[in-house]
């Protein structure tokens, strides 16, 4: 697997700052949504946005919000970047996130 490009990584990181600022504006704030980070496709048509979500018993209604906003989403990164294709969005649970947050519980104890 080869490393991410320059462009990638810079995209990347525009996707994950832009849904947080959407996320921000656009959450009912019954829980609260963080965007992690964002993985995007070498030929930058797809992006994977990773969010946790805390309380964990709304992870499944966030993932629902989000996934129902895409559209919206997909529209303000057209008015708010300069690519000429926007990236098809999709919005992940960050279980890696979670699992750091048990790990840090455990060794608490």
């Amino acid at each position: 697997m080869n490393a991410p490009s320059r462009r990638q990584i810079k995209v990347a990181e525009a996707m994950a700052h832009h849904a947080a600022d959407f996320i921000a504006r656009e959450s009912n704030r019954k829980s609260l949504i963080t965007v992690t980070r964002a993985d995007i496709s070498p030929n930058l048509k797809n992006v994977s946005i990773f969010v946790s979500v805390l309380p964990k018993e709304q992870q499944g209604d966030a993932i629902a919000f989000l996934k129902r906003v895409r559209t919206d989403f997909h529209d303000f990164l057209k008015a708010k970047t300069v690519l000429m294709n926007v990236p098809t969005v999709d919005f992940v649970l960050d279980i890696g996130e979670e699992n750091r947050q048990r790990i840090d519980e455990l060794t608490r104890k």
